[in-house]
């Protein structure tokens, strides 16, 4: 099915206008809070502060993330995603009202996790419920283009974020056009909500005869027979290992891009020029996304998913080294651009592949196991290149690393004697 159909299949479309309306709303705020957290003239950022940020907000996830699988598995996974969303929404008002009042401190950072842990959820949810509704020969172009259209309006939404207060600024103080901002995305998670009503309760899931009551022994106990699922299926989990590689590397060179941007490129004394800077060049990653989901299917179709995974991961490692070279805008972008173009690549495909594997019984539980991995590999990369960086970014190690991660994930972690061939 071509990827035009597959935008007008009449269920799917359902499905992405839920995620969609989402990811645009998380670009949205996730620039309020960089604005506030790491471009604000009174705060000076450093690799260790953006690092803890990335900690703060993932590790509790992958605390509760196992019993976000029993849930997804247990309740219409539809009205999990309607309560979710409208929980958010009224989170982030709570948040706006925060920082409009310049509060920094616990209660700011509580209410940031609960939207972030929100949002995993969300995810999850919506990556559980989708291949109930689309055929299984277009996996791959439909993970495509949810997650890349996701992806991408991320971006979309940070460059509205960046513009809206850029707009804003000259009339109010930096705080206050930060929680406007925040006050808006509120308003898009609840028009996420209400997108929800559109499935129908059973429609993604799980399976009317699948279901039992959820508990907090089901949850450990169904983790381990996620974990024992992807034991017997063993590409699967090398390909989660694969992405959480990539993640992990790209969290480094996305610490390394803030900091040359917020200190080198730019006057440090003028952040809103590094924000623009560094929104410059997350859209040219998210240009690299949509391409790579483009890409993604016609290269399975040509070598299989497990060559056209290693080739992806493999053709990663080579552009850190650009940026290690020398540090400058123009290969700051080439870096950013290539980089997620690679990754994209091995996203999309490694999600059908998971997807393929995994009965609809095990399907939320395995894929809140996947967000827990990844996020600790995005928390491990952040940290170790937190301090390595120093407080320009200008750095030869952390690019040469990532390289080196990328390098050794495809030609060990999925070498063909263990990654299998089969298409």
């Amino acid at each position: 099915m071509s990827f035009w159909a597959l935008l007008r299949h009449p269920r799917l479309s359902r499905l992405l206008a839920i995620r969609w309306s989402g990811q645009i709303t998380d670009g949205l705020f996730q620039s309020a809070l960089a604005s506030f957290v790491l471009f604000s003239p009174e705060r000076q950022a450093n690799a260790l502060n953006a690092a803890i940020g990335f900690a703060v907000v993932l590790l509790p996830y992958s605390v509760v993330g196992p019993f976000v699988g029993t849930i997804l598995d247990r309740v219409s996974r539809q009205r999990a995603l309607f309560y979710a969303n409208l929980a958010r929404a009224i989170n982030l008002a709570v948040v706006a009202l925060l920082i409009f009042s310049g509060k920094t401190g616990l209660e700011l950072t509580i209410f940031v996790l609960i939207a972030f842990g929100i949002n995993r959820l969300i995810l999850a949810g919506l990556s559980a419920g989708l291949p109930l509704l689309i055929e299984p020969q277009s996996l791959i172009s439909a993970n495509a283009i949810a997650v890349t259209g996701g992806s991408v309006l991320v971006v979309i939404g940070g460059g509205i974020g960046v513009g809206i207060r850029a707009l804003v600024d000259s009339f109010t103080i930096a705080n206050h056009a930060d929680s406007l901002l925040i006050l808006i995305a509120a308003i898009g998670y609840l028009m996420a909500a209400l997108n929800t009503t559109r499935l129908r309760k059973e429609e993604i899931g799980p399976l009317p005869h699948e279901q039992e009551a959820a508990s907090f022994l089901g949850g450990i106990r169904d983790m381990r027979e996620g974990v024992g699922f992807l034991e017997e299926h063993v590409d699967a989990a090398r390909g989660i290992a694969a992405i959480a590689i990539h993640r992990g590397g790209l969290t480094a060179l996305t610490l390394t891009a803030l900091l040359l941007e917020r200190n080198t490129f730019n006057d440090p004394s003028k952040p809103e020029e590094g924000l623009a800077g560094f929104g410059f060049a997350l859209s040219f990653a998210g240009i690299g996304l949509t391409l790579g989901a483009f890409l993604a299917p016609y290269g399975v179709a040509r070598l299989g998913r497990h060559r056209w995974m290693r080739l992806s991961l493999l053709a990663s490692a080579f552009f850190p080294i650009i940026l290690a070279v020398h540090q400058s805008q123009i290969t700051l972008i080439v870096t950013a651009f290539f980089t997620a173009f690679c990754g994209q690549n091995l996203k999309v495909t490694n999600d059908a592949l998971v997807q393929s594997k995994i009965d609809d019984y095990f399907r939320g539980r395995v894929f809140a196991l996947y967000d827990v991995i990844v996020n600790g590999a995005i928390v491990s990369g952040a940290l170790i290149a937190a301090f390595l960086l120093p407080v320009s970014g200008i750095s030869v190690v952390v690019p040469l690393l990532v390289t080196l991660a990328y390098f050794v994930g495809a030609m060990h972690l999925l070498r063909p004697s263990k990654f299998m061939q089969a298409i």
